[in-house]
């Protein structure tokens, strides 16, 4: 019988894998247990059973509804096979190492910013690549994110946090909806007509707090997972690594340069990914693995038909589009 240090690759994957499953089990409970109390409070034993109802109409709509409108946001548009023929390749090795039913359908993006998303379900997704992505990211990254993008997708993920979204949107509504009773109540209360249970109306008002912190909480797990997984696929965890570390590096504001740290929420509870170098610290303890090569012979992945995207216009808040 072959036993394994604690120090095995395989070990440490394994750990990776249960400890983020049960993380994520334990914070999707967390999210339906707070709108559950959230509707119960305000509606007693029927605003329980409303919350319950929510959530299952939100894990059956949300995946649908969200892709059509993201990519409709983003104006994007789909790359054929014949202008992206090396992305396509790498797109149906990927998504078959990964198990998935279908091919997810590449769009391109004509924005300067680094970013990539992935929409959809498993029978019917979409992966978004911005033109600074592809413009910036050698093949080898590329396929880093690609990997992370379809792990996102086989994990279910666009479907969790998507129902983690709705939950705690609908929070927030039971709340809203119980301090407009509260000011409707008013002048009962002043009078002495109506009595209020302050310790039930405190988690009320608390409650939409209390489920964005387990959403971000939530976020921040399934990044770590889908790396692993990515890390899986390829067979390269250094890729990714490499891509993380590059888009870090371009995307940084300016005032991160005066002010280190901007961008950044703390405490960390408060970001919705987890912090870069702890992303790729985690990546570099995994060993490469078994993985076959990757069809990886151009040079880069920018489509033929590709444009040189507007500079980026300023915001307050920083870079926009």
């Amino acid at each position: 019988m072959t036993r394994h240090h604690p120090s095995d690759p395989r070990t440490a994957l394994l750990q990776h894998r249960w400890l983020n499953r049960l993380q994520t089990g334990l914070l999707v409970l967390t999210l339906v247990g707070i709108a559950a109390a959230a509707g119960s409070l305000l509606f007693g034993e029927s605003g329980l059973w409303l919350a319950l109802f929510a959530v299952a109409g939100a894990l059956l709509l949300e995946p649908v509804a969200a892709s059509a409108l993201s990519l409709r946001l983003y104006r994007v548009r789909a790359l054929h096979p014949q202008e992206a023929h090396e992305m396509w390749a790498l797109l149906r090795e990927l998504p078959a190492r990964a198990g998935l039913p279908a091919t997810p359908v590449p769009h391109y993006v004509p924005s300067a910013v680094v970013n990539a998303f992935a929409t959809g379900s498993k029978q019917e997704a979409s992966i978004a690549l911005t033109d600074g992505l592809l413009r910036r990211l050698s093949p080898r990254e590329l396929a880093g994110v690609l990997a992370h993008e379809i792990a996102h997708i086989a994990s279910e993920d666009l479907r969790v946090m998507g129902l983690a979204d709705s939950v705690s949107r609908f929070t927030s509504l039971l709340a809203l909806m119980g301090q407009i009773a509260i000011l409707l109540s008013l002048p009962a209360l002043l009078v002495g007509a109506a009595e209020v249970y302050w310790p039930g109306l405190l988690l009320l008002a608390a409650s939409p707090q209390l489920a964005l912190l387990a959403q971000l909480g939530l976020s921040r797990v399934r990044e770590f997972d889908a790396d692993r997984l990515a890390a899986e696929l390829t067979g390269d965890p250094q890729g990714l690594a490499s891509a993380l570390a590059k888009i870090e590096r371009v995307s940084r504001s300016w005032r991160a340069w005066l002010w280190p740290g901007w961008g950044n929420p703390e405490p960390s509870c408060l970001r919705t990914h987890p912090a870069t170098q702890e992303r790729i610290s985690r990546l570099l303890t995994l060993a490469p693995g078994p993985a076959s090569a990757l069809p990886l012979h151009a040079p880069h992945f920018l489509p033929e038909s590709a444009v040189t995207p507007r500079p980026p216009r300023w915001r307050p808040s920083g870079l926009w589009r």
